[in-house]
């Protein structure tokens, strides 16, 4: 039988791992624990608020029978994946668009996976105490991993937004703020609208899109790792974007 701090244990476990992963991969100049830290919280208070708000907008839609193919692309995209990202990315913004370590573009994804990661570990406590054991595994390879990789995402296209911003280039600041939101709400909803869908097909085109989905954030992570030495927002400019292509095939 789990108590209470094993079951909660399992809930955090996943996002601190994905922390730790993030954190290794920035190899020019570590992020300080003070700012990750607040970054968590604030992903923390994001999940807390983001309720009412997913209440107001589903209120406010066409009512479709839950099991419907309607039902599921409404709840995934307009309610859960709409809501979220946007809480999450003001948590990202207020959290450390000032602040003066952000100044590597690799920053922008360690700051975004933090920031989604606190948004996913109170969400999944939350599943985890009431659905038990079994949840906590399945989310810790599924749920939590898409929140922290829809962060990576939302964070190269922060760090290019910043990048533009530094360097006065509105209409790229802009662009790159509206793709920092729309790259993870596409994300986000695929996801969900595949879990929403009742039978065994929408289940597997999951696990399908969960196997991409971390292939495609790997690599990502990755390559602006590799790039981070030379992608200060004071040097030459350098290009490494998701590999939005591979997600749609």
């Amino acid at each position: 039988m789990f108590t209470d701090f094993d079951l909660t244990a399992l809930a955090i476990i996943p996002g601190v791992l994905l922390i730790w992963y993030i954190y290794k991969k920035d190899k020019v100049e570590k992020e300080p624990i003070g700012l990750i830290i607040r970054l968590v919280a604030l992903g923390v208070l994001s999940c807390i608020v983001v309720g009412p708000l997913e209440m107001v907008v589903e209120y406010n839609l066409p009512y479709y029978s839950e099991g419907s193919v309607e039902y599921a692309l409404q709840t995934s995209f307009l309610v859960a994946a709409f809501c979220e990202e946007i809480v999450k990315f003001l948590a990202l913004r207020l959290g450390s668009w000032k602040d003066p370590s952000f100044n590597y573009r690799f920053d922008g994804i360690v700051y975004g996976v933090s920031a989604a990661v606190g948004f996913a570990v109170w969400e999944n406590i939350m599943y985890v105490y009431y659905y038990g054991f079994y949840t906590a595994v399945v989310r810790a390879f599924t749920a939590v991993p898409l929140h922290a990789f829809c962060g990576a995402f939302m964070g190269v296209f922060y760090a290019h937004a910043k990048q533009q911003s530094i360097l006065g280039n509105k209409s790229g600041f802009i662009k790159n703020t509206i793709l920092a939101l729309v790259v993870p709400m596409i994300v986000h909803g695929i996801y969900d609208t595949f879990a929403f869908l009742p039978g065994s097909i929408p289940s597997a085109m999951l696990m399908g899109f969960v196997v991409i989905l971390y292939i495609i954030a790997i690599k990502t992570i990755n390559a602006n790792a590799a790039a981070d030495y030379r992608a200060g927002f004071y040097s030459r400019p350098c290009s490494i974007d998701i590999d939005l292509d591979r997600m749609e095939r």
